[in-house]
């Protein structure tokens, strides 16, 4: 519970950072591009490989939840749970294959659906609190609040995505902050409340419970309540590993563009937009991800924390941009607080900050040795790519230069006698501009 209290309370720095720079800092590169902006193109690389990195763990460990959900609602074992795991990926890779996202109508209703069956479980379980599971209060010290921290950074991760409404929404330097905040407000209230009543009512049973949440609608309401929260649970894991694909997909065809991965990784000439061989790649990648956990016998644990550790580091990323980019001092304090809260998040990962040091040492090393070089920045005077399209987009400029007058002097004419003048008058303003 601390560490969810903490992490609430950091989400408002975390908010205020990503609405400023999104506000100030319009462009397609998302965090990575910020990244880039603030510390060279290097930095682009190491951003965009954790990102690109963490994408087959997300959609891994969503379809894994799901299918325990799944699972447990028709109170199946783990082959189902499995199966209904690998139809999951299935969905999530053919959406992405033949270009289906789910439309903002669609997703408005999952997570209202979400809202609903949250706030019903928090409600009806809240009588059957113990409070003696309360107690004690830090049976091991503050550290293991720093590691709960680590772990419980993926629920709040995803204020970089701020960068990309700022062309959707109308007037953003006034409404994305009131939209920061109150989702801000929101997501705490929510979080506070299930963590209070899932340790109240099922205490150490909650670190073992394959899905807790069911089991909080079980004690609340009964068992008719198990299906529903199934159903929406396997939407809202569908609708989520569409869209992180999708944007992974998008940043890695970014990325081979720009010699951060490798060249064939691009698709050109697609008419549809659509980079299918990265989404192969991420597929491959998901699959093998996939493998490992199940020869290992790894749960959704390890495979969480060290999506959370990826998703920490490209944040403190966007939240240093943030120092560098952001002019004044009022603008700068919310991302220096949240690149120190973000930091210790980072050192309380312990062993697992290898994971993000070998991503992105990996995408420095290959951008140098592809290229000699790092990729072209965008300080240069080369635009980026998105830049560049829209520059090639414009018209033609046309030269408003008026066509010569014609002379004020008189004209002249050759007589027998000699060159006389003749008399005539300078056409008016209107005559010229007919000529």
């Amino acid at each position: 519970m601390l560490a969810w209290a903490a992490l609430v309370a950091a989400s408002v720095p975390l908010a205020a950072t990503f609405t400023a720079l999104a506000v100030r800092h319009r462009q397609a590169g998302g965090i990575a591009g910020l990244a880039e902006l603030a510390f060279g193109p290097r930095a682009f690389a190491v951003v965009g490989w954790c990102f690109y990195c963490a994408a087959p763990l997300a959609a891994c460990a969503a379809a894994l939840i799901g299918g325990q959900y799944a699972a447990t609602a028709l109170g199946a074992g783990r082959g189902v749970g499995l199966a209904v795991a690998g139809c999951i990926l299935a969905v999530v890779f053919t959406a992405n294959a033949f270009g289906l996202h789910t439309s903002g109508r669609l997703q408005l209703g999952l997570v209202g659906a979400l809202l609903v069956l949250l706030t019903t479980a928090a409600v009806s379980a809240a009588p059957h609190v113990n409070l003696a599971n309360f107690n004690p209060l830090l049976p091991a010290g503050p550290v293991p609040v720093g590691r709960a921290m680590a772990v419980l950074f993926i629920a709040f991760s995803g204020w970089e995505a701020c960068g990309h409404l700022t062309d959707s929404v109308a007037r953003p330097e006034r409404t994305l902050p009131r939209v920061a905040a109150a989702a801000v407000a929101i997501v705490g209230v929510l979080y506070l409340s299930l963590a209070t009543v899932t340790i109240g009512v099922l205490g150490p049973a909650a670190a073992s419970a394959p899905a807790p949440f069911i089991t909080l609608l079980h004690r609340g309401i009964g068992e008719a309540a198990g299906p529903a929260a199934a159903a929406v649970a396997l939407l809202l894991t569908c609708g989520a590993g569409i869209t992180f694909v999708a944007g992974a997909v998008r940043l890695g065809d970014a990325l081979a563009r720009r010699g951060a991965l490798p060249a064939l990784l691009t698709t050109p000439g697609d008419p549809a937009g659509r980079p299918r061989r990265n989404l192969l790649t991420l597929a491959g990648l998901t699959a093998l991800a996939a493998t490992g956990c199940l020869s290992a016998d790894v749960g959704v644990g390890p495979l969480l924390r060290v999506l959370s550790v990826l998703l920490a580091a490209v944040t403190l990323a966007g939240t240093a941009a943030g120092i560098v980019l952001l002019p004044t001092w009022r603008r700068t304090a919310p991302a220096v607080i949240a690149t120190a809260v973000t930091a210790v998040v980072l050192g309380a990962a312990g062993p697992l900050l290898v994971a993000p040091a070998v991503v992105g040492a990996g995408g420095v090393t290959f951008a140098v040795l592809r290229r000699g070089r790092p990729p072209s920045t965008s300080r240069s005077s080369t635009p980026p790519p998105l830049a560049a399209a829209r520059w090639q987009r414009r018209p033609p400029h046309r030269s408003r230069r008026r066509r010569p007058l014609p002379s004020r002097k008189s004209p002249t004419r050759t007589t027998p006698v000699g060159v006389v003048k003749v008399a005539a008058t300078t056409p008016s303003r209107r005559a010229r501009s007919r000529q």
